[in-house]
């Protein structure tokens, strides 16, 4: 008698198993949990240094959005690259596609683990900040959440692009460079786009990270205006649809010889 299996079932399923395997892998947890966890506080004093109450911001205000940005960079973006490539090179990723499950059910299921413990790390940087740094409520919570998951999605859509150009486990500590690097210094992590001159921050501002970065720093400042949080949004919806759409036609299923 043959069983019949859900979507919301066969994610479970693979979340589950993925949970199961992340908490075997020593190596992915430490890049994953502890240093997204460590480095806002090494950005301390860079941060001290920098003119940030001319740009109306303040301490907190840097840090915290930055810390966020860590743990998307690095604790979703770059681990799941990882992950995938590994699911990949082991045929877990082409034995999973002769059952049932569909293919964007084996992507989502494969990410859901890194993307809740993503979030996790998020939330209690989000607190760590709030009570060391001396921030005050956010003044458009709303608008801080949907920076927050929006860049959930996108990171782990451009983890699975990635992962396409990444050969082996090892060589996605050097394909996923490019993007931690440019969107730490340019996408508003590292440093403010406030702080940055007035044209190169108009182009900083197209990149995928920034609007995320934006969101949430606009939502706890609030300094957006409506037309502007619309603009961002825009952005940020743009390079995800772009994201998933070139996992669609790009992602590699079967191991790179």
């Amino acid at each position: 008698m043959s069983t019949v299996t859900t979507p919301a079932g066969r994610l479970g399923a693979l979340a589950r198993a993925e949970f199961t395997l992340l908490g075997r892998s020593k190596a992915t947890l430490v890049a994953a949990v502890l240093v997204p966890l460590a480095l806002p506080f090494s950005l301390r004093t860079v941060v001290d240094d920098m003119d940030v109450e001319d740009a109306g911001l303040s301490v907190g205000l840097v840090l915290l959005p930055a810390a966020v940005g860590f743990a998307l960079l690095f604790g979703v973006y770059s681990a799941l690259v990882g992950i995938y490539a590994s699911r990949r090179e082991e045929l877990v990723l082409k034995r999973l596609r002769t059952g049932e499950p569909r293919d964007v059910e084996i992507l989502v299921g494969t990410a859901l683990p890194i993307g809740a413990t993503g979030l996790t790390q998020s939330l209690v940087l989000v607190a760590a900040s709030t009570a060391l740094l001396d921030v005050p409520a956010p003044h458009a919570p709303h608008l801080a959440a949907l920076g927050l998951l929006l860049g959930l999605v996108m990171c782990a859509a451009l983890a699975a692009v990635t992962a396409a150009l990444t050969r082996t486990v090892e060589s996605a500590q050097v394909t996923t460079l490019p993007f931690v690097m440019i969107s730490m210094i340019l996408s508003g992590v590292a440093v403010p786009l406030e702080l940055l001159p007035d044209r190169l921050a108009s182009v900083c501002e197209l990149l995928p990270l920034s609007p995320v970065i934006t969101l949430i720093r606009g939502g706890w400042a609030g300094t957006l205006s409506a037309y502007e949080a619309l603009g961002v949004l825009g952005t940020a919806v743009a390079w995800t649809v772009l994201a998933v759409f070139a996992v669609g036609r790009w992602f590699r299923w079967e191991p790179r010889r």
